[in-house]
Formats: structure tokens, sequence, C-alpha cells
């Protein structure tokens, strides 16, 4: 079965063969040394000056950002579940909260960020997704970034990067914290999130807040190649040996990978007459919106072997979404969008001719050489 779900991702053999050697304590210099490795390779892939790992899903490190680097009024994106949960962090902790909410196929406007920080003066941290992978959708969080700093470069830029981060370069300058989860473009297991951050937001972080998440105590450790509290080991491994994989390939030519094979999904669903669902798709996953959604991805797993996602919420048997995010053998994405069309020809959509496949290698072609 090809897992084809924008997370998790299947683990590739060489990082599932680093991970089954025997159990490491983590209080050792053995382990020290593997995670001292880890941690500057993470640096180099966040481009950030500061980076921690945690022992939780990305929620755990949304949660550790909103409480460690908000004092009063946070100012969040709603345009999926994840810039939900982003509110729904906010409000359990008690902080002041202003929500700017959009359909699920909207990028949040710079214009919209503005007026809210010019009638909320007092706010002090502003918190997005880089990639909402409910719908698929790429905010313009550089450029909302940069516009915030302008206007007060003390509010704190939280950019959720979790179906991002290892998909494309992300320009950080103006961004303080960056949150990445293993089971994604790093293709890890569940259990992991990572954070990069910006020397401003170390300052900020000062002694910390809370416990299990106080973010001062893991940069404390960190720093001594350690963890506060029990470490992740097996996935910490395997994050070295992925993140060794990706720098052997180099990042150039990684990135320009995901996109190629993205921008030949695309094109190859839109020309046997799927609708994608974002105004303006991310790169890590194609999202399609589709009456029949729940009937295709049926297709896909019985006939074909493909696991592709559905749709959540009002979306729900309406959307199916293609994974685009990690190390993923060309001839597998081009195998997913012949599969689509197969399944559009069992469902009387339109009949088989291969036009999915010919356009898929047509298109990643011209762009790989790019």
């Amino acid at each position: 079965m090809l897992l084809f779900t924008p997370g998790p991702t299947p683990v590739p053999e060489a990082v599932r063969m680093a991970m089954a050697g025997p159990t490491v304590h983590h209080r050792t210099p053995e382990f020290e040394a593997i995670f001292k490795e880890a941690r500057e390779r993470l640096m180099r892939l966040f481009g950030m000056d500061e980076c921690v790992m945690l022992a939780s899903s990305g929620t755990g490190a949304m949660e550790a950002c909103v409480t460690n680097l908000s004092a009063k009024k946070v100012l969040t994106v709603n345009a999926g579940k994840f810039g939900e949960r982003f509110g729904k962090i906010v409000q359990a902790f008690g902080l002041e909260h202003v929500e700017l909410k959009y359909s699920w196929d909207t990028p949040a406007s710079v214009e919209d960020v503005k007026n809210a920080l010019a009638e909320n003066p007092d706010i002090d941290a502003f918190c997005i997704q880089v990639s909402e992978s409910a719908g698929g959708l790429r905010h313009p969080v550089e450029e909302i970034a940069a516009c915030i700093k302008e206007i007060n470069p003390e509010i704190m830029v939280i950019a959720d990067g979790i179906t991002a981060v290892g998909v494309e370069p992300i320009d950080t300058t103006n961004i303080d914290a960056l949150i990445a989860g293993s089971q994604k473009a790093l293709m890890l297991p569940p259990g992991m999130a990572m954070i990069g951050l910006s020397d401003t937001a170390v300052e900020k972080i000062g002694d910390g807040d809370g416990y299990y998440f106080n973010l001062a105590s893991e940069i404390k450790k960190q720093r001594q190649n350690t963890t506060a509290y029990t470490a992740p080991t097996t996935l910490i491994i395997g994050l070295n040996k992925m993140l060794e994989l990706i720098e052997t390939v180099g990042y150039d030519k990684f990135y320009r990978d995901t996109k190629a094979r993205a921008l030949a999904t695309r094109a190859a669903l839109e020309a046997i007459g799927c609708k994608l669902y974002p105004k303006i798709p991310a790169l890590s996953m194609s999202a399609v919106y589709d009456e029949d959604a729940n009937a295709i991805r049926s297709i896909l797993k019985t006939e074909f072997g493909v696991n592709i996602a559905g749709g959540q919420d009002h979306l729900k048997g309406k959307l199916f979404r293609i994974n685009q995010m990690g190390l993923i053998p060309v001839y597998e994405s081009a195998w997913v969008v012949n599969a689509i069309e197969w399944a559009y020809e069992r469902l009387d959509r339109r009949p088989y001719d291969g036009l999915a496949s010919k356009v898929f290698n047509e298109v990643y072609f011209k762009n790989e050489k790019q």
C-alpha cells in the first residue's frame, strides 16, 4: 500500500533501520553525541538562531509557543482546523484573543492583519499556519511577518510550519518561532515536534512558562545536548538519519524535486478535470474538491493500493488530499495520478486515456531540470 496521506508519511527504509538498533539510554555520552549531530542538522534545516525538540505532537509545540511567547493578547488566523486550534489554545490559557477567520480555501490578507493590529495595539503575538493542511492552503506568511515587524518588532510571529518545513525554503527573517512535526516532510513516525527560534524569541521566553512545555528549560538542556525530560531517543536517532539523507541529496535539489512533483501532480489532476480546492495551493499536498471523494479514495485503496486523505468537517466526503512531502520516488507520484484517472473511469466520469501520466511526466521533466 502506498501511503500518500499528508501525514503520517511513509518512513524510508534507511531511517527504519537506524531506529531499529538497540535502545540507547538518553543520559549517556553516546546519545548526547547523536543528539548534538541531530541538533546541528536541525538548525541548518530551520536556518534560525536556536531550536528545540519536544516529545509531543505538533499541537504540543503550538501550545509551548503560545504560552512561552505571549503574555496578553494573541492574533490568530483561522482558515482551517489547525488555525482554529491555535485559537482554542489561546483561549484555554485565558489570553485575550483576536481572530481573523477565512474560508478554508482562502489565504490570510496582509491588509486584514494591519487593520487588526491597528485596532488592537496591545497584541503581543501572532499565530498562523505556513501551510494549512485542512484545505491544502498556503498563506503569505513571509509577507505578513514582514508587515507585522515593521509595525511593531516586539510582536512575536509564531508560524506553524508542520506541513511546510522540509517542503520548501521558508524565509524566517521575520519569524520568531517555526514549528515542525516528525510525521510530515521529515518522514518519521508521529511523536516528536521541533521548534526553530529567533534570538528575539529566546530573549522573550526568559525563564519560560509552564512545566513540561517550558521552553527555557529545554533550551538550557538542549544546548548541553540533552533534554529536560526523557528524550524520544528512537525518533531523534531517526531524525538524525533523515536529515543526513536530505543533506546527501542537498537542500536545493530536495526542494526542487518536491516542487516539481507538486506542479506535475497539480497539472495532471487539472488535465483530467479535477478542481483544485485552495486559491493558493501549498506545495505540501494537492487538495481536490470532489463530491465523489469517498468513492475515489475507496477505489484507490482497494483496487490500486494507494491511501490518500479525505476532508474534515464541512469538507468531509467532498475533498481528497494527496501528499507531496518528503523523499518520494517520482514513479510513485506518477502512479497516484494514474490511479485517480482510472477511478474516474470506474465512476463513468471520463474515459481512461493515460492523460494524467502523460501530463505528469511532461511537467515533472520540465520543472525538475530548472
